[in-house]
């Protein structure tokens, strides 16, 4: 399933409701960087985001609340393989080459890096930490 484009605005959003987990509207205003928009830029940023499928939402006591309907993971896959089909022809060797090379990396990164490969390698899904 392909995903409509996100704005860096709504992912602001998006990424409030990842890290507090269901909210509503005020609890997302209240979480952003103070003075960032105003409590009905939010709701306007929270309403396109459930239309476009981002984020689902329901009634609690007269009050609506939002949970993110896509995980960060799945917003991630999205971004690279468009990322990967636009720039790479498909080929995700070149990519991983740029993230990797792009900046220094942990002893922690590598090890989790070196484990997905092993993993690749024996047959298995790759499955990494989860941040």
């Amino acid at each position: 399933m392909e995903l409509p484009n996100v704005s860096r605005s709504e992912l602001e959003v998006l990424k409030a409701l990842w890290t507090c987990g269901p909210s509503t509207v005020r609890q997302v205003w209240e979480w952003l960087p103070e003075g960032k928009w105003v409590y009905t830029t939010v709701q306007t940023l929270l309403q396109r985001l459930e239309s476009k499928g981002f984020v689902g939402s329901h009634k609690r006591d007269r009050v609506r609340v939002y949970m993110a309907a896509v995980t960060r993971d799945d917003l991630v896959q999205e971004r690279l393989g468009n990322l990967s089909r636009e720039l790479c022809d498909g080929s995700s060797v070149p990519l991983m080459r740029g993230l990797v090379s792009g900046r220094g990396l942990s002893a922690d990164e590598i090890a989790e890096l070196r484990s997905m490969l092993d993993a690749l390698e024996g047959g298995e899904p790759a499955e990494g930490k989860r941040k």
